[in-house]
């Protein structure tokens, strides 16, 4: 089957082998697949993993053993747990020692003709989502997991550092409990979309450092955790979403003197991402920059870098 492959290089393949059907999953027929910043760090050395890419995406199960599931259109959790260890027994599968990661770690990813995951990690798909937004599922549960980990007060005046592919979808999430929500990012031809939901837009320049009680960093850069760390209040909270192949720049003693709070935050809940794009509380046509069919794959993660969300499409 054809596959994008990292093996040290991007190739596409056409002789990739098909998954074989494994007791308590599914066989997957990805329909729309989208490409992430963590796709783009893992050619860069990120996690050292060598596969299939990728682990967005929405599909039609082809083969399991339930029954109930062929023919669904779905979308998947990226973390196949043990869900049987401690860990997993505690609630808290998606930090199983013993889980493999779709794309990522030691689990080939979505961007072929057909991949494998868990029944337990798949999430029905109602027939009012598009394709197009329903790909989008998997960042967006990552941006709600900030609200599963910390309360944020109505009255929180809160940043959102790097205004990229998952910075996007968290300004739109945190403006939910009426915080005065404000992006830091330099791609001001991004604004529009933010600005017309209430959210103040601007360079680093244009906000008053140290004045934030809710600081995220989704910058996917090494120095963008040092640029986020400036605007937290003392006391404040900083919320850290960028994963990437270089080591950090950080200041450690001042996170002490100041008292704040690191929060490290990954992937989140499923079902509330879907519940969100049903009733249209999110916005995600604005965000997507081009689309490619996965033949074309390797011109897909060329044009990725630096843009927002670029998908590609498997017609077969």
């Amino acid at each position: 089957m054809q596959a994008l492959l990292f093996d040290g290089h991007l190739r596409l393949v056409h002789d990739y082998p098909q998954p074989h059907l494994v007791a308590g999953e599914a066989l997957i027929r990805p329909h729309m697949m989208g490409i992430c910043h963590t796709d783009i760090e893992i050619m860069r050395g990120y996690m050292h993993f060598q596969g299939v890419l990728g682990h967005e995406f929405v599909g039609t199960v082809l083969e399991c053993a339930d029954s109930r599931w062929i023919g669904q259109r779905v979308v998947g959790e990226i973390n196949a747990a043990c869900r049987r260890c401690p860990t997993c027994l505690q609630g808290a599968e998606s930090h199983c020692p013993y889980r493999t990661t779709l794309g990522i770690d030691r689990r080939d990813g979505v961007m072929a003709q057909l991949f494998s995951l868990p029944i337990t990690c798949l999430h029905r798909v109602p027939d009012t989502i598009p394709d197009e937004v329903a790909v989008f599922v998997e960042p967006l549960a990552a941006a709600l997991q900030i609200l599963q980990q910390l309360h944020l007060h109505p009255t929180d005046r809160v940043a959102v550092v790097g205004d990229g592919k998952l910075g996007a979808l968290i300004v739109q999430v945190l403006r939910l409990p009426g915080c005065a929500v404000s992006l830091i990012g330099h791609h001001h031809e991004r604004w529009e979309l933010f600005q017309r939901q209430g959210i103040t837009c601007g360079v680093a320049s244009d906000f008053a450092r140290g004045t934030f009680d809710v600081v995220v960093d989704c910058t996917g850069r090494p120095d963008g955790l040092a640029t986020a760390r400036q605007f937290v209040r003392p006391r404040g909270r900083m919320v850290l979403k960028s994963t990437l192949h270089a080591a950090p720049d950080l200041n450690l003693s001042m996170v002490v003197v100041d008292e704040v709070q690191l929060i490290g935050s990954r992937c989140g809940p499923f079902a509330p991402a879907l519940r969100l794009l049903e009733r249209h509380l999110i916005e995600t046509a604005p965000l997507i920059h081009a689309s490619f069919d996965l033949c074309d794959g390797l011109a897909a993660f060329a044009a990725a870098p630096g843009q927002l969300k670029v998908l590609v499409r498997n017609r077969h």
